[in-house]
C-alpha cells in the first residue's frame, strides 16, 4: 500500500506547512513571554548551555565526571523551577515556552520508529486523495449507502430483471471492496450510459481510498493524452509523473473507455496500462459503453484477450436513470407496467 508521488508530495507540503506554522506560533509565544518577563529569555539561554555542558561532562574520560554532572543537573532543575514560577505569575502554562509535537508517535517527523508512515501523515494523504477524486466524482453523494435499486425495473428482461442484475452487481462490488488489498482483482463495467457504472465506480473509489490505498480515477481520453504528452520530445517530469501514477497506483479506474479518438498510439497505451498493471498485480476497473466483443474490433485481440481472461465482467442494462429522474421529478417510478 503506497500513495502515488503527487498525492504524497502535496500531503508532505501541507504537513511541513502545518509544522512550520506551529514553529512560528511557538516563536510568537516566546517573544510575548520574553517581552513581559525578560528574565525568561536569560533562563532559556542558560538552560540550553547547561544541557550542552551536562552532555560534555558525561563524555569526559579524564577523571570522574559524576560530580560535575550532578551539579549541572541541579542547576538545570533550579532554572526550570524558576522558569515555571515566572510563567505561572504571568498566568501562562508551565510548558508555554516548550516545543510540543502535534503527534507523540512520530514527533512530527511523519514516520514512526520503524520507518513506516505515521497515522498523522496518512491522514494528510487521505485528504489529498479525496480532493483528487472529488475533482471528477461527487463523493458526497456517490456511495454504497446512497445507491438505490429502486431505479431499476423489476420486470424480467431475458434471464433476469435489471433490478436482479444490479442487486448482484452491487453485492459483488461490495465484496470487491471488502477483499481489496488481498484479492482486489480487475473489473469491466459495460453498458449504455445512465445505468450506474460511474456511480458504483465512485463508491468503490471512495471506500478503497478511505482504507489508505492510492486511487486514480480519470477519463480514458485524459489518461491517453497524458501518455502522449510523456512521449513528446519536450516532455517534463510532470508528464512522466502522471504516467507513473496511472501505472503504479493501487487502483486505477479508467472511465468512458471507447469515447476517445481512435489511433494506434491509444491502442498501444491501453495495452501498456492493462498489461503492466496485470504483471504487477495492481487492480484496474474499466468503464465502457462498448460490448466486450466490440473491444476486439476497436483495440486489438490481445487487449480483448487480457480483459476476458483477467477481468470480472459486469453488464449493465435497464432504463437510463438520468431520463427517469427527469420524467419522474427526481423520484423512482412508482409503477413499471
Amino acid at each position: 500500500m503506497a500513495y502515488d508521488e503527487e498525492i504524497l508530495r502535496r500531503a508532505r507540503e501541507r504537513f511541513e506547512a502545518a509544522r512550520e506554522e506551529r514553529r512560528r506560533t511557538l516563536e510568537s509565544r516566546r517573544a510575548n513571554a520574553y517581552r513581559r518577563e525578560p528574565r525568561l529569555r536569560a533562563i532559556e539561554a542558560e538552560l540550553r548551555q547547561t544541557s550542552a555542558r551536562i552532555l560534555s561532562a558525561a563524555l569526559r574520560h579524564d577523571g570522574d565526571p559524576r560530580q560535575a554532572v550532578r551539579e549541572l543537573r541541579e542547576k538545570n532543575l533550579a532554572l526550570q523551577a524558576e522558569r515555571k514560577t515566572l510563567l505561572l505569575k504571568l498566568h501562562l502554562r508551565a510548558d508555554y515556552l516548550s516545543e510540543q509535537p502535534a503527534c507523540l508517535i512520530c514527533k512530527d517527523s511523519g514516520y514512526d520508529s520503524n520507518g513506516r508512515m505515521c497515522k498523522c501523515l496518512r491522514e494528510y494523504c487521505a485528504e489529498e486523495q479525496k480532493k483528487s477524486l472529488s475533482q471528477m466524482l461527487n463523493l458526497g453523494a456517490q456511495s454504497f449507502d446512497t445507491f438505490s435499486l429502486d431505479w431499476y425495473s423489476p420486470l424480467v428482461d431475458g434471464e433476469a430483471s435489471p433490478r436482479e442484475n444490479m442487486e448482484w452487481v452491487y453485492d459483488e462490488c461490495r465484496e470487491y471492496v471488502r477483499k481489496f488489498g488481498t484479492d482486489g482483482g480487475n473489473l469491466l463495467f459495460f453498458g449504455p450510459t445512465g445505468l450506474g457504472k460511474t456511480f458504483l465506480s465512485a463508491a468503490i473509489a471512495r471506500e478503497v481510498s478511505a482504507a489508505g490505498f492510492s486511487v486514480v480515477y480519470d477519463s480514458a481520453a485524459h489518461i491517453f493524452q497524458q501518455f502522449f504528452d510523456a512521449e513528446r520530445f519536450d516532455s517534463d517530469e510532470t508528464d512522466t509523473r502522471n504516467v507513473r501514477r496511472v501505472l503504479r497506483c493501487d487502483l486505477l479506474i479508467l472511465d468512458d473507455l471507447g469515447t476517445e479518438k481512435r489511433s494506434a498510439f491509444v491502442t498501444s497505451a491501453l495495452y501498456q496500462i492493462i498489461n503492466t498493471r496485470l504483471m504487477e498485480r495492481r487492480a484496474t476497473i474499466l468503464n465502457t459503453n462498448l460490448e466486450p466483443k466490440a473491444l476486439t474490433e476497436r483495440y486489438s485481440p490481445q487487449i480483448a484477450s487480457r480483459i476476458e481472461g483477467e477481468y470480472q465482467i459486469f453488464g449493465f442494462f435497464g432504463d437510463d436513470i438520468r431520463q427517469l429522474r427527469k420524467d419522474n421529478d427526481g423520484n423512482p417510478p412508482v409503477s413499471w407496467d
